[in-house]
């Protein structure tokens, strides 16, 4: 058997094996709760491919059952290698008619192992859909108009369980690839970068974190920092030691990942290191629990209401955590992660917060403090996992890492803390941090993740932001230079292009959506109305046929809406809030009528890392809406716009 399939084998070999010995060795491969009728489905599925392919060329063909796709922690039913040609087959057994998001998940499993499975890159991918009881064959001449994208990924075609064997042959004779070993194919390694909301379904189903991260790129990997935090929490139980460790990473890097696995590998409230998944991103644990929620339901038999219980303790609103602890009862998590650690409030923000409206008078400490006194109650252990990110505080009052490690100097000296050197590089905190701050803990190298996942084709997209919005036109362009082949960013003044450029681009299960910095208020002349509040779960999950969600492109997400998240390909509205001029960057705020200048340094940098975040949301390509302006409206006079066209296209992004 492969290691990347339950079932593989030769097709001559297949075709003279038992059925029910086949069966028998799917089954026992999966790892899950086997419900009978997937077991049928298997049967069923068996069956048709011993009659069909009875007659196929058997020389060097191969087949697969329940084949890892990478990225998402699923499998795809049936991997056939004909021919030198991959044909995934997605069955729908008994189906009567063919169903849009059933032709979306097949041709999402033929993109990801083109984008993440090495061995597949220069290989001619066709999703098949088969509806086993479809009325009406597909017309034959539909199997020789294969639309292959240039990647050579085939759009998706879908067929009765009796055209299996002609729609082969047609697409092999018509396509005369070069045939290869299929064992080795499929040996080949694994790039996956999952979106962080496959990631969680995905590990909430107890799949392997490195079946879906990034794991061949660097040595310092997701699965090696999560061992190393296993270990660290196994031994705190074990020694009776209060321990926190802080997690640093690059943008996208998969800090968050890193502490969905360790919530869900301890997510037993039963067992000795009970952990728990704290976030204050808001819209980030809303999706992240209703992604779950669906997700499980699919799973299992539950209802939709007890699925949304069961993960709404898994991941949690810091906020509601902070407050359930006012009681001083000790928490039941042994764990606790927080993720965006260096997010927290500080002492001014958190005091008044507390006494305003939890009516708690006299209450003097910071979110850091308070937390880390929270589970200093366990009497015996406990572990604080804290994920720390840098360069996109966009909200007052955020204490920055410095916060941790001064409540931990002056109040919690008994606790070890653990990290890594890189604590002291980057953008982790605003100021003031020294090594002397880091003088008592224990150095982890493997505490830091350096390799960023978001953007796959575009590892140095982070950098090349960081150019464009610091104002840099030479070195921005010198970086895009490097990877705009593979990471297209197209820039223009109309709407209506930007929109149609964006859906071009997207394929399957690839999803697309708008955004605008939160003070973009005159883009509402464009239609694009910033104030209009969305409801997360609904933006981010709904499928393209929902008017509430992003594929739509009318509701528009702001950086508090889409921080932590991401998308396949955005499109970025940008208005005369931040403009960049030859003169340098200038920093505004609409008030009331008219435009202010932001003359505080922190609100300039609030708003800058509002930028920052929308244009690092997309994974595989953007489009930027810069409007022409109306020199007829004081509000909107096209010198507000017309010099961060020019220097957008002067780092190298072209005009579509």
């Amino acid at each position: 058997m492969s290691n990347r399939a339950f079932y593989s084998a030769p097709l001559e070999q297949f075709l003279v094996t038992n059925a029910l010995s086949i069966s028998g060795e799917i089954s026992a491969a999966h790892t899950q709760q086997l419900q009978h009728q997937q077991s049928r489905a298997w049967g069923a599925e068996i069956d048709i491919l011993k009659r069909e392919l009875k007659l196929c060329d058997a020389d060097n063909t191969h087949i697969f059952f329940e084949f890892m796709i990478p990225r998402m922690g699923r499998r795809a039913d049936v991997v056939l290698v004909v021919k030198g040609v991959i044909f995934i087959i997605e069955f729908k057994v008994g189906a009567q008619q063919i169903n849009h998001a059933d032709l979306r998940q097949a041709h999402g499993y033929a993109l990801d192992l083109k984008n993440f499975h090495s061995g597949s890159h220069d290989k001619f991918i066709v999703p098949i859909l088969i509806a086993t009881n479809l009325a009406k064959p597909t017309p034959l001449q539909a199997l020789f108009k294969l639309d292959f994208a240039f990647d050579n990924v085939a759009s998706p075609i879908a067929i009765h369980s009796g055209q299996i064997l002609n729609a082969i042959n047609q697409i092999t004779t018509s396509l005369k690839q070069v045939e290869f070993d299929a064992n080795q194919w499929a040996a080949s390694g694994y790039l996956p970068t999952p979106t962080i909301i496959e990631a969680a379904q995905a590990l909430y189903a107890q799949h392997n974190v490195e079946d879906i991260a990034k794991s061949e790129a660097d040595t310092q990997n997701i699965g090696q920092t999560s061992q190393q935090l296993l270990q660290l929490i196994h031994d705190a139980r074990e020694r009776k030691r209060k321990v926190i460790c802080f997690v640093t990473g690059v943008p996208g890097a998969g800090k968050t990942l890193v502490g969905l696995n360790i919530a869900s590998t301890h997510s037993n409230p039963k067992e000795k290191e009970y952990s728990v998944f704290l976030s204050g991103n808001g819209p980030l644990v809303s999706v992240l629990q209703e992604a779950l929620a669906r997700d499980r339901k699919v799973r299992t038999a539950d209802t939709l209401a007890s699925c949304r219980r069961q993960t709404e303790q898994f991941i949690q609103n810091i906020h509601k955590f902070r407050d359930d602890s006012l009681s001083c009862a000790v928490p039941p998590e042994q764990v606790a992660i927080f993720d965006e650690a260096q997010r927290a409030w500080n002492k001014e923000q958190t005091s008044k917060f507390m006494q305003t409206k939890r009516n708690q008078i006299g209450f003097n400490k910071s979110e850091p403090e308070y937390l880390i006194e929270v589970m200093d109650r366990h009497e015996d252990w406990a572990v604080i996992i804290a994920l720390v990110g840098g360069g996109q505080e966009i909200n007052t009052g955020e204490v920055g890492l410095l916060g941790w490690l001064n409540a931990l100097d002056e109040k919690f000296s008994h606790w070890d803390a653990y990290y890594s050197t890189d604590l002291l590089n980057g953008e982790y905190v605003a100021s003031n941090l020294t090594a002397s701050h880091l003088s008592k803990g224990t150095v982890l190298p493997c505490l830091h993740l350096a390799t960023s996942m978001r953007s796959f084709r575009a590892e140095k997209l982070s950098s090349f932001i960081h150019y464009l919005i610091d104002g840099d036109s030479v070195l921005a362009w010198k970086l895009f230079a490097t990877f705009s082949h593979l990471y297209p960013i197209k820039v223009t003044r109309d709407l209506d292009t930007a929109k149609k450029w964006i859906k071009s681009q997207s394929r399957a299960t690839e999803s697309i959506g708008m955004l605008a910095s939160s003070n973009a208020i005159r883009l509402k002349a464009e239609g694009i109305f910033v104030k209009n509040k969305i409801e997360p779960k609904d933006w981010f999950l709904g499928p393209p046929e929902d008017i509430r969600s992003s594929h739509f492109l009318e509701d528009i997400a702001t950086e508090f809406d889409v921080q932590g998240l991401e998308l396949d390909w955005c499109l970025v509205a940008w208005d005369g809030d931040f403009r960049l001029k030859p003169t340098g960057k200038e920093h505004w705020r609409f008030r009331g009528s008219k435009w202010e200048k932001r003359q505080q340094e922190q609100t300039q940098i609030y708003l800058e890392n509002a930028y920052r975040v929308l244009l690092t949301r997309a994974r595989q390509g953007m489009v930027i809406f810069v409007p022409s302006g109306d020199d007829s409206d004081k509000t909107r006079l096209s010198e507000f716009y017309d010099d961060t066209f020019d220097f957008l296209q002067r780092c190298g992004i072209t005009v579509v």
